[in-house]
């Protein structure tokens, strides 16, 4: 568990999220770090999922240095738009951040979702988040993965893992990213 010491220190303590309503209006901004402990503060965020033209998705290890959810698996990206920034603006910032992905690498970038959910993560802190789902195919698969951001890449048939979770258990998938798979109607 962090110490307070530890938290004030932590780069999230710098930045500030969009707390919104259950209908993803915004509220106000709030500190990023308040917002994942505790009891959490429902806030703004998005997971995207991208896919190559053969039917994979490309899931990204999370750094093992992250907060919550170090070395578990996502669907991809995940992350918060900060104030004046759509969700696809959100998710192509992060996608050259943290994969090197470039907008000319894809041309579909659709929102595909939207849910509420909340969970805790060990002792450390908590996800409160009404989160939008975006969707992607690669024409071009080069990355360039930020080794302070991903741990590890991984291509994996999607209708596999999408009617078989069960069989990627040992991976420690994101709780966004199983609930937006398991909601997932391709």
């Amino acid at each position: 568990m962090s110490t307070p010491q530890e938290d004030v220190q932590h780069e999230n303590a710098g930045q500030d999220v969009i707390a919104v309503d259950a209908d993803d209006n915004p509220l106000e901004l709030v500190n990023r770090l308040d917002a994942h402990t505790g009891d959490g503060i429902r806030h703004r965020a998005f997971t995207s999922l991208v896919f190559d033209g053969e039917g994979n998705i490309l899931l990204a290890q999370r750094a093992p240095e992250k907060r919550l959810w170090g070395t578990y698996w996502d669907g991809t990206v995940a992350s918060h738009p900060v104030e004046g920034q759509s969700q696809e603006e959100a998710t192509r910032q992060r996608l050259e951040e943290e994969l090197g992905i470039t907008p000319d690498q894809y041309d579909d970038l659709r929102l595909t979702d939207r849910f509420e959910y909340k969970r805790y993560f060990e002792n450390e802190g908590v996800e409160h988040e009404v989160c939008a789902v975006l969707q992607l195919t690669l024409t071009d698969r080069s990355l360039e993965p930020d080794e302070d951001e991903v741990a590890g890449l991984m291509w994996v048939p999607y209708e596999r893992l999408h009617s078989h979770p069960e069989w990627y258990r040992q991976l420690r998938l994101c709780p966004w990213f199983e609930i937006a798979m398991r909601r997932d109607v391709r």
